[in-house]
């Protein structure tokens, strides 16, 4: 096998400034970090790309476009699955006070569940109050398959990647403790943001050597490496692909170092108002999104 070729290094999605429609293209600035750059209304422009993210043959054009409003790097139509893991930080495990899995901890997150950068995380009156419910941040490295996966080799995983994002798996910790079963709490809509941007996987060479952080309100609250995963990308994958196939377009969030709300005395909740941020290095950057409470006053955006 061979790693899946792309002839772009960073893709996003967004709607252009200059046609008012939906294209996927790759920053004209290698440097930049977009998500925060959106955020704050700053310029961005990009080389068009002809074809679908998803697609190996898709080409970046001599066509620069203005982005309008950045997107999630994929749509929901593109997602096949979402597919996460639980307690894959040995560090996050310890101040959850539960044991190391011995086999990867998994659950499916619903597509609704997916929003894109500076889109608001929409608390659910379900999981209010937020001091009863506990809900939570988690920073979390994200893997886009590219191409059908099924019984691969830890050896041969990395071949199935198309690249690497963001995400932040936001959690709701009572609703979470009451089940041995995750998707309930971390599956409710618009709470799930992903992106900025996807780096090729020609571009991370190592995805064991990526820095990930979380930001609460100008805090950092999360810092960690996913050198301390408990089953790295290519544990991951294989396993997930046993048995299993693993479409192009299957998301795989791999877990949260340690540093969440609800382990911390006194307990941090994500609440109406906040600004959460995530950030993981090697080109990824940084995804930003304010906190909305249902039935409360809605955030200025």
């Amino acid at each position: 096998m061979a790693p899946i070729p792309t002839q772009w290094t960073r893709l996003i999605r967004f709607v252009a400034a200059e046609t008012a429609q939906i294209h996927i293209g790759q920053p004209v600035d290698p440097r930049l970090d977009v998500g925060l750059a959106a955020w704050n209304k700053q310029t961005i422009r990009a080389y068009e790309i002809s074809g679908s993210a998803l697609d190996p043959a898709a080409r970046v054009t001599s066509n620069v476009l203005t982005v309008d409003k950045l997107l999630s790097p994929l749509s929901r139509e593109e997602m096949k699955v979402v597919r996460c893991l639980g307690l894959n930080y040995s560090d996050h495990a310890a101040e959850a006070k539960m044991a190391k899995p011995a086999a990867p901890i998994l659950f499916y997150k619903p597509l609704a569940s997916m929003i894109g950068p500076n889109a608001p995380i929409f608390i659910p009156k379900v999981a209010q109050p937020v001091e009863e419910h506990l809900s939570d941040y988690e920073v979390e490295l994200t893997i886009v398959i590219g191409k059908a996966a099924k019984d691969v080799s830890e050896a041969d995983a990395l071949d199935y990647v198309l690249g690497y994002t963001g995400a932040n798996d936001v959690s709701f910790r009572k609703h979470q403790l009451t089940t041995s079963q995750w998707g309930f709490s971390k599956g409710f809509d618009n709470t799930t943001p992903l992106g900025p941007v996807i780096v090729s996987n020609n571009a991370i060479s190592n995805p064991q050597d990526i820095p990930l952080t979380c930001t609460l309100n100008g805090k950092v609250l999360q810092d960690g490496s996913t050198s301390d995963q408990i089953f790295d990308v290519r544990k991951t994958v294989s396993f997930l692909s046993q048995g299993t196939t693993l479409e192009p377009g299957s998301v795989i969030l791999t877990g949260t170092p340690k540093g969440v709300g609800f382990a911390r005395k006194p307990v941090i909740v994500l609440k109406n108002g906040d600004d959460c941020r995530v950030w993981l290095g090697n080109g990824i950057g940084t995804l930003v999104n304010p906190v909305i409470e249902e039935g409360r006053y809605q955030a200025k955006l």
